[in-house]
């Protein structure tokens, strides 16, 4: 119990996850299979990002996304920073469902603004899975 996770947010993450699913398992279209609340290290207790994307091949984290409405997106950016950082993620995003708007973060990069949404390392833009 105490989990805060509204309607819209989980709407959210069952679209991103779903479209991302179809690209993974059926169209072959990316190379990282995603998961919904899966923990960022499994050997310990951690962090479960919304959707994590993962590569089977290197057994590695590639992109977290955290969906959020306006009283969180800011924290939960600050959030995805730290876990980049400190688990070595190549991306993190942020989607703020009350605005539309996505955060972008790259490891050894910083904050990207000129391309919030595109995930460089999929090669896909993903606001348009939510259109």
């Amino acid at each position: 119990m105490g989990v805060n996770a509204p309607k819209i947010h989980q709407r959210i993450i069952g679209k991103l996850m779903m479209r991302l699913g179809i690209l993974y398992h059926i169209e072959k279209q990316i190379p990282y299979e995603p998961f919904p609340e899966t923990m960022i290290d499994e050997g310990q207790t951690s962090p479960t990002p919304d959707i994590l994307l993962f590569d089977n091949v290197r057994k590695q984290n590639q992109v977290i996304i955290e969906v959020s409405g306006n009283t969180g997106a800011r924290r939960d950016f600050e959030k995805v920073k730290q876990l980049v950082q400190e688990y070595t993620v190549p991306e993190g995003f942020v989607y703020n469902y009350d605005t539309g708007a996505w955060l972008k973060y790259r490891l050894h990069q910083g904050e990207d603004s000129e391309t919030p949404s595109f995930s460089d390392l999929i090669g896909l833009d993903l606001a348009d899975l939510l259109r």
